[in-house]
């Protein structure tokens, strides 16, 4: 069994506090708020987005690139007038690029 699948916790978020997810692949990171009570996906960004490809590209690191997914996802939600998330970091460590899109999208203005 995977070391993530053991971490994993189930969280719920609402429509008050809609749920910011993560996942990681080797070259590429994903973000994406859901509204579980609705059972919609809000919004959603990752490394691959054309807005912020360039921008990614000329990243030094997988971790700045990650930072940089993370504050385009919070000026997105700005945008949908969401504030305030619940951060589920779908059982990986809270470190390294999960750290640092945590990082990025509290810059951006998220409250977690």
């Amino acid at each position: 069994m995977s070391e993530r699948k053991r971490r994993k916790k189930r969280i719920v978020g609402s429509s008050d506090r809609p749920r910011l997810v993560v996942f990681r692949s080797l070259n590429n990171f994903y973000g994406q708020i859901v509204d579980d009570s609705a059972r919609k996906t809000l919004l959603g960004a990752s490394s691959l987005t054309k807005d912020i490809r360039d921008e990614v590209a000329k990243s030094k690191s997988r971790q700045e690139a990650s930072k940089i997914v993370g504050k385009y996802i919070a000026e997105k939600a700005k945008k949908k007038k969401i504030k305030r998330v619940i951060f589920d970091r779908n059982g990986y460590a809270y470190h390294g690029r999960v750290k640092a899109f945590a990082e990025g999208a509290r810059e951006g203005g998220l409250e977690f």
